[in-house]
């Protein structure tokens, strides 16, 4: 019989006590040191910022090349799982947990703050309101297309594949067994997945912290609530206990159930705006924003803005790709978790062009219906938007009909979204500090679940958005080593699995061969007797 207390405490203590003692500590010095620590965060940001953004940029040009090479390449037939797996969720199951828990609150909080935002300040200065409305959706297609979802494809096929085909625990030291052999289970694989968990929980408290802002800009907006500090601290407090208690109910119920109905809020959110939009306006620009973006794909990939003195691109491409890359042990071992049963092509391009797609039409629907405002000069929402961000979404509806209604689905959507990125990020973050174990305690879920409401409460109080951005560039930094160094690793594990499928495909061969052989001889023998009876009736008829 098992011990009670045992299961209730049964946590890996290399990587669960570092992590949990490396976390609270920074919650306590946010806390206590609020504003010299912002401000000190802010001078490392910038140093950051301008000497290591062309090494994200990099890595995450790489993760996609790779991601497109092995999608195509004999790599693609591979199945997770084995060649008798099959899914754990139906299509619709699976498109809604991975696109909830990799957007989410960004699609909400940034669809019209960032267009609008590009819209009235270009990147890249250009002449008349029509070339910055070309060039802002480039650029917001570009943070929220291919790029940031191969990131997230790369690392979860690693996940899948070291979890499902070669048997090792859902840990992120699992994914450089290739190269490391049973050194992973030692101090190495220690520091890899503690850098992993405080990686993940940077990412989900600076998603946390955006969803607190906007949910207190909806409130306002409506109710006419002060958004402060204290209105969205009481906001992160009560998801948190809403995310503690889908956790209780586990992956099939609690965060599939929240995932679904994320996508389908979503889906008629998004359906309404472009009814009660300017629908044509809206679809036309669909169509040449997707040509635009394939056209210069390769240039906004590759921008650094080396020949250009702003700084533009510290605040947002470099940004995005530190939280995406912060963000992706969570998400990649979420999407892992869900994956099994699928192909490798047909797992990254479900993870890495649908979501893309839709990602493409959600920001047309809602940017498009902002920049619509500002070309016909319906409207001035720029500035409303340069003085507060978080209020962008709401001072684009109010434009358009059913205003009130559709801002209060706007605040549910933000918190549905804010609930299922807590709970999943719970499990994942439970899944690492218990070694990989797919069914760990409900105690550390919980208990995983309320540190990441704690330290995205720290992360306002200690400074607000630029106290969030820092923390995430500081987390991403080593993980992003870690990812490029684990697509080097994915690569050779794929190649002897590889060697194995057709090690074993060319034994079933010769194994049906010989047993088409047989029955060839036994077909033969059979011949023979028929024959040998034939010849004896013609002897017999001679004789007579």
């Amino acid at each position: 019989m098992k011990n009670p207390q045992k299961k209730f405490l049964d946590f890996h203590y290399p990587v669960f006590i570092p992590s949990a003692i490396i976390v609270l500590l920074f919650v306590i010095l946010a806390i206590v040191y609020g504003e010299p620590l912002s401000d000190f965060f802010l001078e490392v940001r910038n140093q950051l910022y301008d000497k290591i953004g062309w090494f994200f940029i990099l890595t995450v040009n790489l993760l996609l090349i790779a991601a497109i090479f092995i999608a195509f390449s004999k790599f693609g037939k591979i199945k997770l799982g084995g060649r008798s797996a099959t899914p754990d969720f139906s299509n619709f199951s699976w498109y809604s947990m991975l696109f909830s828990a990799g957007m989410g609150i960004g699609l909400i909080f940034y669809s019209v703050a960032e267009p609008i935002q590009h819209f009235a300040t270009p990147p890249i200065p250009v002449e008349g309101d029509v070339n910055a409305a070309k060039q802002a959706f480039k650029f917001t297609f570009l943070h929220y297309g291919l790029h940031p979802w191969a990131v997230y494809g790369m690392i979860a096929l690693a996940f899948a594949f070291f979890t499902f085909n070669r048997k090792l625990p859902l840990t992120v030291r699992s994914l450089f067994a290739p190269l490391l052999g049973r050194k992973i289970h030692g101090v190495i694989g220690h520091i890899v997945d503690t850098l992993a968990v405080i990686a993940c929980l940077f990412g989900l408290a600076t998603t946390l912290g955006f969803g607190a802002q906007q949910v207190g800009s909806g409130f306002n907006f409506l109710f006419g609530l002060e958004n402060n500090v204290t209105t969205q601290i009481i906001f992160i407090s009560i998801t948190t206990i809403l995310a503690t208690l889908s956790i209780v109910s586990g992956l099939d119920k609690g965060v599939k159930v929240l995932s679904e109905l994320n996508v389908r809020i979503a889906i008629g959110f998004m359906l309404l705006m472009l009814i009660l939009g300017p629908t044509v306006f809206l679809l036309d620009s669909f169509v040449e924003n997707i040509g635009l973006y394939a056209q210069n794909l390769l240039e906004l990939g590759t921008y650094t803005e080396v020949y250009a003195e702003s700084k533009w691109q510290n605040n947002w491409t470099i940004f995005y790709w530190a939280w995406w890359i912060a963000w992706s042990p969570f998400v990649g071992i979420f999407i892992a978790r869900i994956s099994k049963g699928r192909t490798i092509r047909e797992f990254l391009m479900g993870v890495v062009i649908l979501p893309s797609l839709l990602s493409f039409l959600w920001f047309t629907i809602f940017g498009s219906s902002a920049i619509y405002l500002e070309l016909n000069e319906l409207a001035d929402i720029s500035t409303a938007v340069s003085a507060d961000i978080s209020t962008a979404l709401f001072e684009m509806l109010k434009h358009y009909p059913l205003t009130s209604i559709m801002s209060f689905v706007g605040i549910v959507l933000v918190i549905s979204f804010f609930v299922t990125s807590s709970d999943s990020g719970s499990l994942v973050v439970d899944f690492i500090t218990t070694g990989g174990k797919l069914d760990a305690p409900v105690a550390t879920r919980i208990f995983w679940a309320l540190v990441e409401g704690l330290l995205a409460i720290a992360l306002l109080v200690g400074g607000g958005l630029s106290t969030l951005q820092t923390a995430v560039m500081i987390a991403a930094l080593p993980f992003a080593i870690i990812l490029l160094v684990m697509t080097y690793s994915l690569f050779i594990g794929l190649k002897r699995e590889r060697v194995k499928y057709l090690r074993h495909r060319v034994a079933r061969n010769l194994r049906v061969q010989s047993s088409q052989m047989e029955r060839f001889m036994e077909d033969f023998d059979n011949d023979d007797e028929d024959e040998d009876e034939e010849d004896d009736d013609d002897i017999e008829i001679i004789s007579k």
